[in-house]
């Protein structure tokens, strides 16, 4: 090969790299591929969420009637939520699915219940986020980290997190990259949005829906709900980052963890109604809600 065409070769290397880290870094900052675009459009969100999530028709997605709010993934993608809010509200409950991306039935669970909540009279201001990763959900093969890597339930700043979270990670899960914690607490900004959102908005209750584990988890100062539907208190503890340790723990705000029994299985409608008339029925009772 001539060395002028030796030259021209590299060139046009040297460009095609060059195009590629500018899409890459439009991409990181909100551009969304052409194939998703419309997920700005609540409507088209239900486009693709539906052909997803399991037992979730359409017709549920677009009955929830989401709306985006300042939250965004690391993709751009917006944390779509919806609001049911009663006359006489008593309590402000944050209701969060898909922090985890490969645990799709939370997100599934999260969109039933906002009917459910419209349906059912509560003294309750209901914040619905059904989706708070969906960079990992929307993968062809979903994972539970977001686009940087980073288990979101890992990276909330509890304290003594720049030694505990390491050296969990490190030790404990002998560097599971499904649990990596992050470089730092909050360096995500999903996991920003949502501790942004308890310090403004001030829930007086965190329900965070997760599977596959099949139990109830709850972290707080008040009396924890002995059961919701089929699913049974088994506290499993704490874990450095995590939410309900942050929120339940440290910052005194009741977290209910809910562990669907599989990520890929939601329950039936009438399982969701009993989970729900049970949730409602707590928070009536331990949280002045009545």
């Amino acid at each position: 090969m001539s060395g002028w065409r030796l030259i021209h070769r590299v060139q046009a290397l040297l460009l095609a790299v060059s195009a590629w880290g500018s899409v890459g870094v439009a991409h990181s900052a909100g551009v969304p591929p052409v194939a998703e675009r419309s997920w700005r459009n609540p409507a088209g969100f239900c486009d693709l969420i539906s052909r997803r999530l399991p037992n979730l028709p359409r017709s549920v997605c677009t009955a929830a009637d989401l709306s985006n709010n300042p939250g965004r993934s690391v993709r751009g993608r917006p944390l779509l939520q919806r609001d049911v809010v009663s006359p006489n509200a008593r309590l402000k409950v944050l209701v969060i699915g898909g922090i985890h991306g490969d645990e799709l039935s939370s997100t599934s669970l999260v969109l039933h219940w906002i009917a459910n909540a419209q349906e059912i009279p509560s003294n309750v201001h209901w914040r619905f986020v059904p989706l708070v990763n969906p960079d990992g959900m929307m993968l062809d093969s979903p994972k539970r980290t977001n686009a940087n890597g980073v288990d979101l339930n890992r990276n909330f700043p509890t304290p003594n997190w720049d030694k505990e979270a390491p050296f969990y990670w490190n030790q404990r899960t002998r560097k599971d990259p499904r649990r990596y914690p992050g470089p730092k607490p909050l360096s995500e900004p999903e996991s920003r949005w949502v501790y942004n959102e308890m310090d403004q908005w001030k829930p007086d209750l965190i329900v965070s829906v997760h599977a596959p584990y099949g139990l109830l988890d709850f972290d707080g100062p008040t009396a924890p709900p002995e059961r919701l539907g089929r699913l049974y208190l088994d506290q499993v503890g704490i874990f450095p980052g995590s939410l309900g340790n942050y929120g339940g723990v440290h910052k005194k705000v009741p977290v209910v963890t809910i562990e669907l029994p599989s990520a890929l299985r939601t329950p039936q409608d009438s399982e969701i109604r009993q989970m729900w008339l049970d949730l409602l029925r707590w928070t009536a009772d331990r949280l002045g809600a009545g």
